[in-house]
């Protein structure tokens, strides 16, 4: 793995399964869903695979004219569960606080809706150590479209590039880095499958929250 010759100027982070475990949380309030919908539940490796663009750029390929109906049902099972269910990721805050001490901006892009996705970085004492917090509907399109980058690095007056990390767990980051003209890092407990990304392959790979302090070099 090639380390960077400089630190970056800003950190973007996916949000779900990259800075905190949201798995069983998502997978329930879908399966909640997909019962009131009368669609076959998923499993929960289902759910893995299927669930990473926003809800209105995948419900109404799911679910078709019903899907603000289906909407409704997920945001009502979703609130009644997601803040008991939120467990962050094991060295999620160490690392951002020594990102932060290192004087790099940082910021949130999620397809997690927004009023959710910034209540949640409120319940972990979270909020302060971000620039800005863009969920799905913030930005006039969501990942893996670049809108919400570019809303993301406003506050910095920064613009996307090279010297802009995004972080996340999936084929959506990794395109939305990619599309954006970010440096893309893979953040996942398994490494890329052979074949895997291949139209959007990760500068680098780490396998957990702490592994990317040891992408910067050393001060």
């Amino acid at each position: 793995m090639t380390i960077n010759p400089s630190p970056p100027k800003a950190i973007l982070f996916d949000w779900d399964n990259t800075l905190v475990d949201s798995w069983p949380c998502i997978h329930k309030a879908m399966n909640t869903t997909l019962v009131a919908m009368d669609h076959p539940t998923w499993t929960f490796e289902e759910t893995r695979a299927r669930v990473a663009l926003s809800m209105r750029d995948a419900f109404p390929t799911l679910f078709g004219d019903r899907w603000e109906e289906a909407r409704d049902v997920f945001f009502g099972a979703f609130k009644e569960i997601h803040l008991e269910m939120l467990v962050a990721l094991d060295g999620a805050w160490t690392m951002l606080e020594t990102l932060a001490a290192r004087g790099i901006y940082l910021g949130v892009v999620s397809n997690k809706t927004g009023p959710y996705l910034r209540e949640e970085a409120d319940a972990l004492g979270w909020r302060g150590l971000f620039g800005a917090l863009v969920g799905a509907g913030d930005a006039q399109r969501d990942k893996p479209a670049p809108d919400p980058v570019h809303m993301a690095l406003v506050p910095a007056g920064l613009t996307p590039g090279p010297d802009v990390w995004f972080v996340g767990d999936t084929h959506v980051d990794l395109a939305c880095a990619k599309a954006s003209g970010c440096t893309a890092i893979l953040s996942r407990s398994d490494p890329p499958a052979q074949g895997e990304f291949a139209d959007c392959f990760p500068a680098h790979y780490v396998a957990g929250c702490v592994d990317v302090i040891g992408l910067l070099p050393e001060k």
